[in-house]
């Protein structure tokens, strides 16, 4: 199994592995050059977004600067909007879904690490690396985050859902409700009409 099947799986992966890294160096070149362009450049930054990303819906806007590991495990549906200054940590699926709104400096996580440093930190003759592995996030239709909210490892929020600013999401999020908070929790639901 590779690393990036490990990876994707869930299970311990090196994030130096040269097929990974080979597949963040090219995010990077394609990061840098979409954060560096004109926002008139519409055809441009769609043709970069479809080369990063792994879909790419309808009517989806992502306002630079953007930024994320590998882009190619982020699939966003059609006539999402994402603002300023989000960071996808994709080592693992990141799907959003159609309508969504994305407040500037959303930050949603997928790697995680061990808590104790002595199962953290793995040293050899090569050097030091980090116990890496990575769990999915689902963001359903028609959600909107709000700005500053960081979501975890894992969690799946559902659809017509409301994130509140500054919610730390750990844990997963039902359909049709409002949620804030540090730890993020249900406040309200609603029917969706």
């Amino acid at each position: 199994m590779t690393e990036k099947e490990k990876m994707l799986n869930g299970e311990p992966y090196n994030s130096r592995d040269p097929e990974l890294l080979a597949q963040y160096h090219k995010a990077r070149m394609l990061l840098k050059t979409y954060n560096e362009l004109d926002s008139t450049a519409l055809q441009q930054r769609a043709k970069l977004l479809e080369r990063l990303l792994e879909k790419l819906g309808d009517g989806v806007w992502i306002e630079a600067p953007f930024f994320c590991d590998y882009g190619e495990h982020i699939s966003i549906g059609e006539n999402t909007f994402i603002n300023t200054n989000c960071v996808f940590i994709d080592n693992n699926k990141i799907i959003i879904g159609k309508n969504c709104l994305i407040a500037p400096y959303v930050q949603i996580y997928t790697a995680e690490h061990p808590l104790k440093a002595s199962e953290r930190i793995i040293k050899s003759k090569k050097g030091t690396r980090y116990l890496t592995s990575a769990k999915p996030v689902k963001i359903g239709n028609n959600t909107w985050i709000g700005g500053n909210s960081v979501i975890f490892p894992g969690v799946t929020i559902g659809d017509n859902v409301t994130i509140g600013a500054g919610s730390i999401v750990a844990k997963s999020i039902p359909d049709n409700v409002l949620a804030y908070g540090n730890p993020c929790k249900v406040k309200n639901s609603y029917d969706n009409e």
